[in-house]
């Protein structure tokens, strides 16, 4: 049993679909921001005391023990299949899905868990990535930072998508 591995931005449906796809194959779900902060605490606390080198220390870290089990469908965070040891290790065993979606719906999605999350304004963000006065622009900036080492995977749009659809879409094109 290979794993499937899901990467792409935040807010792109990661953990959302990684959940309905590991029930629709049998396979475990495993979110490695959910490893890393059972294991060093909450990551806005990890980036503001550590910073951001630390926390992808972290995913690298979390990155190769995972890909010595099988059977997982595993939800990334968004920029851990960027650092070339870790996408090695977890391209390796499977299949990897780039999740995309535009700025617009992105952003949306991000503020709306937020708020869901943290209705206090004055706590720190949840996303640090995005801390700052224009989060659109920092997605832009991030997504276009990225695209290149996204495009090394197979795209899955879930822009207009229902997660149940774009799961059922992944286990259509791993069959």
């Amino acid at each position: 049993m290979d794993n499937v591995v899901l990467t792409g931005f935040m807010g792109t449906g990661k953990s959302t679909v990684g959940r309905i796809l590991a029930d629709l194959l049998g396979y475990e779900f495993v979110d490695t921001d959910t490893v890393i902060e059972e294991r060093h605490g909450p990551i806005p606390d990890i980036f503001a005391a550590h910073g951001e080198a630390v926390f992808r220390e972290y995913e690298q870290a979390v990155a190769q023990e995972l890909a010595e089990r099988k059977g997982l469908v595993i939800g990334t965070g968004g920029g851990l299949m960027l650092q070339p040891s870790s996408a090695a290790a977890l391209d390796a065993t499977g299949s990897v899905f780039c999740l995309v979606a535009s700025v617009d719906t992105i952003l949306e999605r991000v503020m709306g868990q937020q708020e869901q999350q943290q209705p206090d304004a004055n706590a720190p963000p949840q996303r640090p990535l995005l801390a700052g006065t224009n989060p659109r622009q920092r997605i832009a900036d991030l997504l276009s930072d990225r695209q290149a080492q996204y495009d090394r995977f197979p795209h899955v749009d879930t822009e207009g998508r229902t997660p149940e659809d774009v799961a059922a879409e992944i286990a259509l094109l791993i069959t």
